[in-house]
């Protein structure tokens, strides 16, 4: 990880291991390096306890910190997934929804720990850049959904 000039840093209240490793088994090019332990007792924690954490998501450094409940995530950071299609969609969709998360709209959701997620299909992507009335058509269908649903983006991206 040290090798990495820029890093997102995330703070979490206690469980910066257990989110770094969910996101490690969930998405590809994933992976926790280290796990940092407090050399001694700290505001929000004892010496022995894990304090951070070196992890990748989806090949982008970061370092989980456990820095206690003083701050929270919101909307204002998301990591935004590029999906092929609808099943690979459902499968991120379902993974961070089914574990204790909660779903929001156009392609949003959030993890158990507060982490907002857009799981985002290239065909949305691409309408969007198309530009004019595509995008518009399939701007508009996405702002009826809460998971994006690929068919329909795709017959929107048609007329």
């Amino acid at each position: 990880m040290a090798s990495a000039k820029n890093t997102i840093c995330l703070w979490y209240d206690k469980d910066a291991e257990a989110a770094a490793r969910f996101y490690a088994e969930t998405f590809p090019d994933s992976a926790v390096s280290a796990v940092h332990r407090a050399p001694a007792d700290y505001p929000s924690g004892k010496a022995g306890d894990v304090l951070t954490v070196d992890f990748t998501v989806a090949g982008i450094p970061c370092l989980g910190l456990n820095g206690g409940p003083a701050f929270t995530h919101n909307e204002a950071f998301s990591f935004q997934i590029a999906t092929e299609d609808q099943d690979e969609t459902d499968r991120y969709w379902n993974a961070i929804v089914g574990n204790g998360g909660r779903e929001s709209a156009c392609g949003w959701c959030k993890d158990k720990w507060g982490v907002s997620w857009q799981i985002t299909p290239r065909v949305l992507t691409k309408a969007m850049a198309a530009g004019g009335e595509e995008a518009k058509r399939a701007f508009e269908a996405m702002m009826t959904m809460t998971k994006i649903d690929v068919a329909k983006i795709e017959a929107a991206r048609r007329g």
